[in-house]
């Protein structure tokens, strides 16, 4: 069974930082493109970033222009895990952060697979 479970969330003041972590199994996260998603209350889930292979990182034009130079993706191909490091984090960066995996990044949200539950980030003011 394949399984992407993030974690790493949680309440920051603005300006702060978190690292969110996806650990995989049941797949290499290095034959795939393991996306970030995230999804603020009322709102729809939107792109954040995307690795895949040796590519620099993807960032979706839903989000991207927000996050880009904040948000940087990583993967450790030895624990099978990859990463979101969030950097000077805003009140609007507030929403649950789900990674999940494709064949590639410039696929649909409809064909990412494995989501999980996600993890809450909270960005207080």
């Amino acid at each position: 069974e394949v399984q992407l479970q993030a974690s790493g969330g949680g309440l920051v003041q603005a300006g702060g930082s978190l690292r969110l972590s996806c650990a995989a199994s049941g797949l290499t996260v290095a034959d795939y493109a393991i996306g970030w998603f995230r999804q603020a209350p009322g709102k729809e889930r939107e792109g954040v970033s995307c690795i895949y292979g040796s590519d620099a990182n993807t960032y979706y034009t839903d989000s991207g222009d927000s996050v880009k130079g904040r948000f940087t993706m990583s993967r450790d191909d030895a624990k099978n895990t990859v990463y979101l490091q969030m950097n000077n984090l805003k009140v609007q960066d507030t929403a649950v952060y789900y990674c999940a995996a494709s064949a590639g990044c410039i696929s649909p949200l409809s064909q990412f697979r494995s989501w999980g539950q996600g993890t809450l980030v909270t960005v207080s003011s």
